[in-house]
């Protein structure tokens, strides 16, 4: 409880109110960062199934992912919360993973092997991660805690805006004629994809860091002898250790909730686009039209969930002030288990828009609510680095569904099935609605 009302009084200074263009300036990043994670999301089960790895080794291909975020997101966070140079805190760090990931996202469709498509998705998992833990500590500095809820709505909206033009890009290069394969077996339309995106990643990002400042730390005196005090590795792990032993109460009730709704996101991420091209479209072997069909209208499928975030992004605070933070995210979670659920009875490409809708509608509020709910109880000195250990319980469901999904797939489907993809996207529909009964315990101490 004393971390709680030290946070309380520690965020009630008060901030100047931004204007509709300050709060779209320094959120246009995320359309950049989220393209980059769109065109992984989306594509990267099936260029690691045209690669030859069979469905039930995937899910362990992907821990590139939840590893590096368990590790460089508070890293990250509590080497911002100490930095303070003429370019900001935040934005330093914001430029560099841009850049890196840039290099990533152009070289991953090169991928000549397997182990090489792998080891690329360690890297550019990393600079996405250096780029994208620093934004969300960045709209808490920026922002009265009157308006978070309202920049973290915006940050929704952009994500949705750019997975909507990352899930697409593919399905546009085939529709505009492109067609044939890598030497590796990577489909030409991916590839064109990722290498468009590594240039709208890098300039997304600049846009936010040419155009927004940052405010220096009101007290500079305390924030150098803070900085003085965890100087180091040494300093680096007290800082985590300590920062983890006063969790504010409301943070591990949250915690409860984001575990179980990301497990229920990554078995669809996983899955969903191979459950396309076995399920919908019929395929039998990755070599086969049918499954680079499914590949493609699987970029479709992320698409309309992605313009569903950002339709309903702005929606959401506004239900929310008449309601309650709790009750929007409860309903919306609820949308996304139901849709995920509905897949098994859907015949069609065209049905699966319903799933979809479902699941978009949810997606914006995973992407705005908990974090409107968990800025207001964090001290504003230790934004980062809490902001990196709240993403423990994204990244460690995603762990834990990375190891345990593929033996689960091969004890009740056998090696190769390609009825399991169905089935593990079901299941993420039911961990989605134990998160939305898990939201009613969480205290939001709204303002």
């Amino acid at each position: 409880m004393a971390a709680n009302a030290i946070s309380q009084s520690t965020t009630a200074v008060s901030k100047p109110k931004l204007s509709f263009w300050q709060l779209w300036n320094m959120n246009f990043g995320f359309f950049g960062i989220q393209f980059g994670w769109g065109l992984q999301l989306a594509n990267m089960s099936a260029i690691y199934a045209q690669l030859k790895a069979n469905p039930d080794e995937i899910p362990i291909l992907w821990l590139a992912g939840p590893v590096t975020g368990l590790l460089i997101q508070p890293i990250i966070g509590s080497a911002s919360d100490r930095t303070w140079t003429k370019f900001g805190r935040r934005r330093p760090y914001f430029f560099i993973g841009a850049l890196l990931s840039s290099l990533g996202l152009f070289f991953m469709p090169e991928s000549k092997a397997l182990w090489m498509a792998a080891s690329l998705l360690w890297i550019l998992d990393a600079s996405i991660n250096v780029s994208m833990e620093p934004f969300r500590a960045f709209v808490a500095d920026k922002l009265d805690i009157s308006q978070r809820t309202a920049g973290f709505a915006m940050q929704s909206f952009f994500i949705g805006l750019g997975q909507t033009f990352a899930n697409l890009l593919p399905f546009l290069f085939g529709t505009l004629g492109v067609v044939g394969t890598t030497e590796s077996g990577i489909s030409l339309s991916t590839k064109y994809a990722f290498q468009a995106g590594a240039v709208i990643f890098f300039l997304s990002v600049l846009y936010t860091c040419l155009t927004t400042n940052e405010n220096p730390p009101a007290d500079m005196e305390e924030f150098e002898r803070e900085k003085a005090e965890n100087k180091g590795v040494a300093g680096y792990f007290s800082e985590l250790v300590g920062s983890i032993s006063t969790i504010p109460t409301t943070m591990k009730q949250l915690a409860v909730v984001q575990l179980f709704t990301w497990l229920g996101l990554f078995c669809m991420w996983i899955f969903f686009g191979l459950m396309t091209s076995y399920h919908i479209f019929g395929a039998t072997t990755t070599d086969s039209p049918e499954f680079r069909a499914g590949g493609e209208w699987n970029g479709v499928n992320f698409a309309t969930y992605s313009i569903v975030c950002f339709l309903v992004a702005f929606l959401l605070p506004q239900i929310a002030k008449q309601t309650s933070r709790k009750f929007v995210h409860t309903v919306c979670l609820v949308c996304g288990g139901l849709g995920l659920i509905s897949t098994y009875f859907v015949t069609s490409k065209w049905g699966l828009f319903v799933p979809m809708i479902g699941v978009g509608i949810a997606w914006a509020s995973i992407l705005s609510m908990p974090y409107a709910i968990l800025s207001g109880c964090l001290p504003p000195n230790k934004m980062g680095v809490y902001m990196g250990i709240f993403n423990f319980f994204i990244v460690i469901p995603e762990i834990l569904a990375s190891l345990l999904i593929g033996r689960i797939v091969r004890a009740f489907f056998g090696e190769n099935s390609i009825e399991a993809p169905l089935y593990v996207v079901i299941a993420g529909g039911f961990f989605m609605l134990i998160a939305a009964f898990c939201v009613r315990f969480v205290d939001d101490k709204e303002v």
